[in-house]
Parts: C-alpha cells; structure tokens; sequence
C-alpha cells in the first residue's frame, strides 16, 4: 500500500505518531525537494530510500513497481494536489490517503470565519472569466486559489473592479499560510500591495454591507452593482448595471406621473427612475419577505422617497395602487400573461409598459397579449459584455442576454 500522506510546513517532526510510524517504516519515501533536508535530519528517519516527487511522470515511473511507499504532500492531496495524479497513474486500490488542512481551511480559521457555506474558484491557467461570472452570483464568501503568472492578487482586484462590487467585497489576502512568514490582512480597494508580495498566496472575498455613500456623490444614472444592498439569500439576484440603463431608456419616463416597478428585487430600476425624474410616484411591489425593508434601505441609499413601497402579489396587491403611465415588469412567473392583462386594463392611455426576459419562449406568451390589446409592440436583445483582465491583457467576460419587449398604448 502507498501511504500519502498531507503535511504542514512544520513536516516530519509536526506530523501525528501514527503517521510518523508510517514514514519509519516505509522503504521508499518521495517527498518534495524542499522537505529532503528536514527529512533527513529528523530523529525518527531510519535512512529509508527518498525520492523527489515535485516531476509527477518521474514519480509515477519510480513507484509503479512498488509494493510499500510514502508519498508525502501538502495539505490535502486530494484537493489541486498530487493525489489525482497518483490515482490516474497507479489506480485508487493501491492509494490510502491522509490529509491535512488544505489552504481553505487554514485561511477561515485564520479569519475566524465559518466556511460550510463558502465558494471557491481556482485561477490557475484557468480562463478568469469564471471568477467573474462567480462574482454576479454575489457569494458569501469566495475563496480565490491566485495564478502567481497572471498577477495574483491584481487579477482579482480588476476583476471585482471590472464587476463594480469592489464595495460590496473585503478582500483578504493571505501568504505563505502554515508556513514561517504567514501574513493575512485585508486590503482596501485602493491600498498598495505589499512590496514583498510573496507568490505563494490565495484571496479570500467576504460580503459586506457597502458603505454608503453621499446620494450627490452617486451618477445620475448607471449606478454600481455594489452600491446595492441585497437579499441575503440570493444576493445575485438583481438587474445588473448594464440592462438597467437599457430599461430606464426604453420607459422613457415623463417627468411627472404614476411608475410602477412590479417584482422589484431590491429596487435598483425604480429608485434609478426616481433620480432622474424625482417627480415621479413611485410604486415599488415585490413578493419576497423583507423586501419593503431591503427596498426602503436602497432608497435612503440613493436620496429618494418612492410614493410608495408593498410586499404582496401581483395582480392581487394592484388594486391599492394608483394607474400607472409607466410600467416595469421584473417578475410574474407563471401568471404573467394574466399579469400583463391587468396591468393593461389599468395603463393610462399614451403609457407605456416595459418588460425584460430571460427567455424566447416568455416573448412568444406575451406578445400577443400586447397586440390582442392594441399596442404598439417593439423587441429588442441586448447583451454586455465586461473587460477581464487576462494576462497582459483584457478579454470580455460576457453577462446574460436580456429580450426587451415594450408596448405603447395610444393616446386616446
């Protein structure tokens, strides 16, 4: 049987008895280069054969014809270590494996932090793309495995900048973890890196409440993801930068009247309308508990007042409202045909309503209801696409496409 075993920085002598015993005992022991002279110099070595492991298929060929061996790895071998490798090479029957804490665990038990529930994503010679499509699902925490070639941590700083939720993130960085010199602070979004940045780190991302800032400091319009407060759990769940200006401009809000943002999430397109055009009455409806509080909280946020924020169900929760001239419609589900009925039996004449969707088959339900009621129907598609870095330069991470379907009532 071939023992691999996960070590710490502080190996052979850190290692637990039973694993002790087995690296005494073994004939042949294939350990790291850099572990060859603290191997040799422990008071348990008994002089065994000792090989290098750091070239996989030299390793492979050197343990294929034996019987009893100790292959010693960092943290866990099976976790973007050299455990994979052995089992593709030598079959799993042949393998007993005992880790360590890997990387993950040491950098949440260094952040105190609970890590059940946590992402990760490994960069290394992988498309950063990933890391920013991860970053719109907005998790709790994500742990980031850094490619030392492509810029480490700079990479993951422009890439939750290229996201706008660099206020919406801590970044912690950690080097050299378990190891002499291990460091682990957090970065601030324009703080320096360190000067002696060591190669040998991962990024670990942890939510926070973005700080909130001056309303007369915030664009008029295209206001960051990040500036958002969100629900707890489905924090990705809004209508990103890009589409919300698509859909502000296709409202083509009137500077007074009746809005109505149905399935407003947290209130990012209505709020946005009321910033540029505060004489608007805002009437912000969303089903999901908690939401009024969320959507109260971002207004506050932005420096505007909405006539009037309801949690409850559409069509149901209409009736208190008052006819609209402007209508978005974020949600529906299943209902939305019958929705979009209601919605046009109370639409003033020359209003307009504006609907996103994520999918050709919700078009071809809900254009006819439009036309069947005499509607001018307009359709578009719009997809953005964000600048990643990569490398020495910059690719375009694309977010999903979006079908636009608009309907104008007329005037009289």
């Amino acid at each position: 049987m071939i023992e691999v075993i996960g070590t710490d920085a502080g190996a052979p002598a850190s290692l637990p008895l039973d694993k002790q015993q087995l690296l005494r005992q073994a004939p042949l022991v294939a350990a790291p280069l850099r572990l060859h002279d603290a191997l040799t110099a422990w008071d348990g070595w008994s002089g065994a054969r000792l090989i290098a492991s750091d070239q996989p298929s030299a390793l492979l060929d050197q343990l294929q014809g034996q019987g009893q061996a100790v292959v010693l790895a960092s943290g866990d071998p099976l976790w973007f270590g050299i455990g994979r490798l052995l089992i593709q090479g030598l079959g799993a029957e042949r393998l007993r494996f005992h880790p360590a804490p890997c990387s993950l665990q040491l950098a949440f038990s260094r952040l105190a932090r609970p890590w059940q529930n946590a992402a990760w994503i490994s960069l290394h010679g992988r498309d950063p793309g990933a890391l920013a499509a991860r970053l719109q699902q907005r998790p709790e925490a994500l742990a980031v495995l850094t490619d030392p070639s492509r810029g480490g941590v700079t990479e993951v700083r422009e890439l939750l900048r290229a996201s706008g939720l660099e206020q919406a993130y801590g970044l912690w960085l950690c080097e050299r973890l378990g190891h002499p010199g291990e460091r682990v602070q957090r970065l601030a979004p324009s703080a320096a890196l360190p000067a002696d940045l060591d190669p040998l780190h991962l990024v670990v991302l942890l939510a926070e409440v973005p700080p909130p800032l001056p309303p007369e400091s915030l664009p008029l319009l295209g206001i960051a993801d990040g500036a958002y407060l969100q629900h707890p759990d489905r924090p990705g769940l809004m209508t990103k930068r890009e589409v919300r200006v698509q859909l502000l401009a296709e409202l083509e809000l009137p500077a007074a009247g009746v809005l109505w943002d149905l399935g407003a999430g947290v209130g990012s397109i209505g709020l946005e309308a009321l910033r540029l055009r505060p004489g608007l009455q805002l009437w912000a409806l969303e089903q999901r508990g908690g939401s009024a509080e969320l959507i109260r909280a971002n207004a506050q946020r932005l420096g505007v007042v909405p006539a009037g924020v309801i949690e409850g169900r559409a069509p149901e929760a209409l009736s208190e409202l008052p006819d609209p001239d402007r209508v978005l419609i974020g949600g529906g589900g299943r209902d939305r045909a019958a929705l979009l009925r209601a919605v046009l039996d109370r639409l003033k004449p020359a209003g307009n309503v504006v609907i996103p969707l994520a999918t050709v088959e919700a078009l071809a339900e809900l254009r006819p209801v439009l036309e069947g009621a005499g509607l001018t129907v307009s359709i578009s598609q719009h997809q953005a696409w964000r600048g990643a870095a990569l490398a020495d330069g910059t690719r375009l991470a694309p977010l999903n496409p979006v079908l636009i379907l608009r309907g104008q009532k007329r005037s009289g």
